[in-house]
């Protein structure tokens, strides 16, 4: 073979290479949007192309108040539709009951979001505006609060309501690099290796926050034997074949194996309470949803680590996302249960 031949097929294979190398990096790394948030105490993200997919037969057609409807009529943006991901981080606040509550948000959003009707609405809602790094940030009064919009790039839009602009500024700052794949805040560098690989929905770190009341998590009225503050990493992960179910999974890391023992039992114990109430609820779809739900969650115990795992159907997920599902456990099980 010819000398240059070869060189030229040597170069040929280096950079196909490295091509791989890059895309199996990129495989691996957090969505952009994850990596534009700033240090935070959790981190939220959702899929929404495949969640439309999986849920297109069940999900109700949006109820719009007028203001909503006049947001779609002047910008051509209709969330339901245009929102592609969402990757959003949890700010815990020093002062629950301060002027700014317990958590406070910060957002990225990724879809057919961004244009001049958008701006012209925000130019049109802002109290007052701010350029930084180029970047118009426009800051729009709500419920009591000051929420900061920016358009970040293309097709992306940024949002926060932490009192300053320390957060805004982050995400801003933080876009200039995203293209490095592994980039992105501490929390998301130290869990994200936790999240499984296909996973449409998932978050880590102090997850529990947005459901906590007084310091404890709550889900359909029970109490979780854990702390808002509890590490956790949960996601949604498509089951197969696609269109049939979803498994959840919810992993806490615990301080020592002896708490994670004991928090893993009082768990099971509260999934065997709940299974016994919903026995005795009425036979409608919300409950019966409730009753599957709880047939398939099983919890285990690996080293400090508390794992819950369940399936959730298509109607279940749908009946979450319309608000169709409460749960109100008793104080106290049954009186014939009163022994178990």
């Amino acid at each position: 073979m010819h000398k240059r031949t070869r060189r030229t097929l040597l170069v040929v294979a280096g950079v196909v290479l490295l091509l791989a190398i890059a895309v199996f990096l990129r495989s691996k790394a957090p969505p952009e949007a994850a990596r534009l948030l700033p240090e935070c105490d959790g981190i939220l993200y959702f899929n929404l192309k495949p969640i439309r997919v999986f849920l297109r037969k069940d999900l109700k057609p949006p109820q719009r108040v007028p203001e909503y409807q006049e947001f779609v009529d002047a910008t051509g943006i209709d969330w339901e539709r245009d929102l592609d991901s969402a990757a959003i981080a949890l700010h815990r606040m020093q002062d629950p009951n301060g002027p700014n509550g317990p958590v406070a948000y910060s957002m990225v959003l990724t879809g057919k979001l961004t244009g001049k009707r958008l701006n012209t609405w925000l130019d049109g809602h802002a109290s007052s505006r701010e350029v930084y790094a180029g970047h118009t940030v426009y800051d729009i009064p709500s419920e009591g609060r000051t929420v900061r919009v920016v358009q970040v790039g293309y097709d992306m839009i940024a949002a926060s309501n932490y009192p300053t602009t320390e957060k805004i500024h982050s995400i801003i700052d933080r876009h200039r690099t995203a293209a490095l794949p592994f980039a992105g805040s501490t929390l998301l560098q130290h869990h994200y290796h936790d999240v499984p690989l296909l996973a449409v929905a998932w978050g880590v770190g102090q997850v529990g926050l947005p459901f906590s009341e007084s310091g404890a998590i709550k889900v359909f009225g029970l109490s979780l034997p854990l702390q808002d503050d509890s590490t956790i990493i949960a996601s949604l992960t498509p089951g197969l074949p696609l269109a049939n179910s979803v498994r959840l999974r919810v992993e806490e890391i615990a301080p020592d194996e002896d708490q994670a023992a004991s928090q893993a039992a009082a768990l099971a114990s509260i999934v065997t309470l709940a299974r016994d109430v919903t026995t005795q609820l009425s036979n409608d779809p919300a409950n019966n949803a409730l009753r599957e739900l709880l047939k398939t969650t099983e919890v285990t115990q690996k080293r400090n680590r508390v794992i819950a795992t369940a399936t959730l159907s298509p109607s279940f997920l749908s009946r979450i996302t319309n608000g169709d599902i409460s749960f109100h456990a008793p104080a106290t099980p049954p009186a014939q249960n009163a022994s178990k």
